[in-house]
């Protein structure tokens, strides 16, 4: 008698294990994203055009006792005389000045002339040490435009 031999197969029931690998997708959206933000300028130009005032009418007049502070197109200080400039721009040297100015005077005038090529930081900074100070009377100086008869 032959032996048969049947041979029983499993049947595998098949699942749904579809599954997408996202480790790939989330490296390449990591990596975009650091390449646009070391790619990005996040300066903005100033799109305004600004032209600065010229001042008009009456000259103040002139008091004694009104320190003026002036500073140059370098930034650089000098306290009531163009020829004697401070030995630096420092905060603490330009309070120094200005407290040798005042004297005994307890709330001088002061006259802030700056160069019109005169650093912004440089006009802030001394209008800090005037406050610093506790002198709040304060005032710029502006040149006169010329008058061409146009009023």
């Amino acid at each position: 008698m032959p032996i048969q031999l049947t041979m029983k197969f499993r049947r595998h029931q098949r699942q749904n294990n579809f599954r997408v690998n996202l480790t790939p997708l989330i490296d390449t959206v990591f990596l975009l994203l650091i390449f646009f933000m070391m790619t990005t300028t996040f300066n903005r130009e100033s799109q305004l055009n600004i032209d600065l005032p010229e001042a008009s009418g009456e000259h103040a007049s002139q008091q004694d006792d009104v320190i003026r502070i002036i500073i140059n197109g370098q930034g650089e200080y000098a306290i009531n005389d163009v020829d004697h400039s401070l030995i630096n721009t420092q905060l603490d040297t330009l309070k120094r000045a200005l407290k040798e100015a005042a004297g005994d005077l307890e709330n001088p005038p002061l006259l802030l002339s700056a160069d019109e090529n005169a650093p912004h930081h440089a006009v802030m900074k001394a209008m800090e040490a005037a406050r610093d100070l506790g002198f709040v009377r304060l005032r710029f100086e502006a040149q006169q435009r010329p008058d061409n008869g146009n009023e």
